[in-house]
């Protein structure tokens, strides 16, 4: 799959998952995939606000985009726990935009 791959893609990216990656962790198929692959690697966070909001959370977004993977931002609005606030997924269509953006589409 890691060698068929033209671009992967994670949404929901959950904390975990963004720890797994900016840390090297490979201990399930998600993980090992993503760390295998060469194609460009594209991650939408989700998770709630004050999750976003931690310092390891954001140093681990920051190792990502200096390993050259390509952070969708979270948006604002409301959140599965009951709470409005920034760490909601990117909407659907930035997230098709962003792909687009990768194979450099005409819009």
């Amino acid at each position: 799959m890691a060698r068929r791959a033209d671009l992967f893609l994670i949404a929901p990216a959950t904390a975990n998952i963004i720890g797994k990656l900016a840390n090297g962790i490979a201990d399930d198929l998600l993980s090992t995939l993503a760390l295998t692959v060469t194609c460009p690697v594209l991650v939408a966070p989700a998770m709630n606000v004050e999750m976003w909001g931690k310092p390891a959370v954001q140093r681990n977004i920051s190792q990502l985009e200096e390993d050259g993977v390509e952070i969708i931002p979270p948006g604002e609005g409301w959140l599965s726990c009951g709470v409005v606030g920034k760490g909601r997924m990117a909407e659907p269509i930035e997230i098709y935009n962003a792909i687009e953006q990768t194979f450099d589409c005409p819009s």
